[in-house]
């Protein structure tokens, strides 16, 4: 299972949407990047495929859009957790 987060301006927490298979997962990537790229803003949605069956649906303004992330979860994982680190010096 591939999760993509998207970070949106003013929410201290990610939207997600899952994908199966990991093709999928970069598609929907490859498409919240060219949308970040493209400077224009649109409305976008998105229904997510999880492991429960129940489909969940997501609409966003890509607009108000900062950052996404895909990362693997599962069995399949390396067992980190998803996110960036940064090393700084004091």
């Amino acid at each position: 299972m591939y999760t993509i987060d998207l970070i949106l301006k003013y929410t201290p927490v990610p939207l997600s949407v899952q994908r199966k298979e990991e093709e999928d997962a970069r598609q929907l990537y490859q498409q919240f990047r060219d949308a970040m790229n493209s400077g224009e803003p649109k409305v976008m949605e998105f229904i997510s495929e999880d492991k429960s069956d129940k489909a969940k649906t997501i609409c966003i303004s890509t607009s108000e859009l900062i950052a996404v992330q895909m990362s693997q979860k599962g069995a399949a994982s390396d067992g980190r957790q998803p996110g960036f680190f940064i090393a700084s010096e004091a």
